[in-house]
């Protein structure tokens, strides 16, 4: 699938801002609100756009600890690994999972309340499941997240 200039200008300014009215988004897309519209929902249609989603100050919602825990398991089969992240996607505290190449299989982004929340956490979901080798968790201190995403050129832009 090949995105046009203004299909990749519409794609990141929404990444900046998912809420920016459409009248504002074609004015600086260069195109007439109705045009706009047709054309955020064909990229809607197309997957390209997968969904709009409000950022949440942790704090305010009582989450004090956020960690990263990486997880190696004990199999690798594709029925292992899709059950092990369909089991954490279940659990409210996973805010994110990767499945990634290298010494461990996941990375599990974690919300808690606090350090015996994640230590509760830990040996719930992690330690005490019969499908995971081995865990290792890193406390965040801080995230950030860029607005921008590298959207790259098609070859009917070179």
């Amino acid at each position: 699938m090949t995105l046009d200039r203004i299909d990749r200008k519409i794609v990141g300014l929404l990444r900046k801002n998912a809420r920016i009215s459409n009248k504002d988004l074609a004015e600086r897309a260069g195109l007439a609100p109705s045009s706009c519209l047709e054309r955020v929902r064909r990229l809607r249609l197309r997957k390209v756009l997968t969904g709009f989603h409000a950022e949440v100050d942790p704090a305010s919602v009582g989450v004090a600890l956020q960690a990263m825990v990486a997880v190696r398991l004990d199999r690798h089969s594709r029925s292992s690994v899709e059950a092990f992240r369909s089991r954490m996607l279940a659990r409210e505290e996973v805010l994110a999972v990767y499945h990634v190449a290298g010494a461990n299989d996941f990375l599990v982004h974690l919300a808690a309340r606090d350090a015996s929340h994640l230590r509760e956490l830990a040996m719930e979901a992690f330690t005490e499941s019969p499908d995971v080798a081995h865990i290792e968790t890193g406390l965040i201190f801080d995230y950030a997240r860029s607005d921008s995403l590298p959207i790259y050129l098609q070859d009917e832009d070179v």
